[in-house]
């Protein structure tokens, strides 16, 4: 992909509106969590990644005028979910003990970081009204369907599964959290792959 300037033509739409479905499908899922695995942390910690956040998001917005294109916002969005992938799968197969706690929470705050530059790019690649409604509708649906899955989920493997470790619940919930993040990325590729 070349770089061309900031244009909805650029990206297939309907792609676009299936990665930013489950992605938001994945946020709902996932935000419970979140306060599991930072549990080996220490307050400190958040004071020092909230002034990095604070910073990175400081400097990526004088770049504005460099990465305002489809090139680095495809780059950029590919970046962020496959750091997502990437701490699926470190809860999957690596203990919660602090280093663990300590890259999934970097990981997130790099993705924050880019979060201004990312809405404001989604914002003027579709500046089409209804095309805008569609994309806040099927991120507040799929949110609201992730959060009222996850709290299911956490229910059924306390009740019927008897599982009590919210260790064991959080790294549980992580493998359908996996297949999400697979369709988020795939969809990501798609929707820039196949615009014309």
């Amino acid at each position: 992909m070349k770089e061309q300037s900031l244009s909805g033509d650029s990206i297939h739409f309907g792609w676009f509106l299936a990665y930013k479905f489950f992605n938001s499908l994945f946020l709902g899922l996932s935000i419970g969590a979140v306060f599991i695995l930072y549990e080996p942390l220490s307050p400190a910690i958040f004071s020092a990644g909230g002034i990095g956040l604070a910073l990175a998001t400081l400097v990526i917005a004088t770049q504005y005028h460099r990465i305002f294109n489809p090139y680095w916002f495809f780059r950029l969005s590919l970046s962020v979910e496959f750091i997502i992938f990437i701490g699926v799968i470190a809860v999957l197969i690596l203990p919660l003990e602090k280093p663990l706690a300590l890259f999934i929470y970097l990981g997130y705050q790099f993705t924050f970081a880019l979060g201004s530059y990312l809405v404001r790019c989604e914002t003027l690649l579709f500046v089409d009204q209804q095309r805008l409604t569609q994309l806040d509708i099927a991120k507040q649906v799929a949110y609201l369907v992730g959060m009222g899955a996850s709290w299911v989920a956490y229910q059924i493997l306390a009740t019927t599964f008897e599982i009590s470790s919210k260790v064991v619940q959080v790294t549980t919930l992580h493998w359908p959290l996996l297949g999400i993040e697979i369709a988020i990325i795939v969809c990501l590729i798609c929707a820039f792959r196949t615009a014309r």
